[in-house]
């Protein structure tokens, strides 16, 4: 879950800076590697955002969130690995003095 958090969160950041500094490596170089006719360059998505600076920030974002999941994530297995694993267990076991059952009868 906190994996998820840092995920979006850097997701987040890297796309709303990549949406004002459009040259971002690997951004950039993705979206040339794509070809994309000019129609897509030139469209306004929402009426604000250019198609081209949102893949370029699209292709940031997701490239840097994936790579500081994977710091995280190799971060927290590695502080999980090494901690001790002492675990102490107090067992309380009440023994009664066990009488002969009597059997009545004839």
């Amino acid at each position: 879950m906190k994996g998820a958090i840092v995920f979006l969160a850097v997701f987040a950041i890297v796309f709303l800076i990549s949406l004002g500094v459009t040259s971002l490596p690997p951004g950039q170089s993705l979206y040339d590697m794509l070809n994309l006719p000019a129609e897509v360059t030139a469209y306004k998505v929402g009426g604000a955002i250019y198609g081209d600076v949102l893949i370029k920030a699209i292709f940031n974002a997701v490239i840097y969130a994936l790579i500081a999941y994977l710091v995280f994530w190799v971060l927290t297995y590695r502080s999980r690995k090494e901690k001790a694993q002492n675990i102490q267990q107090n067992v309380t076991v009440n023994i009664e003095d066990k009488k002969e059952p009597q059997v009545t009868g004839k």
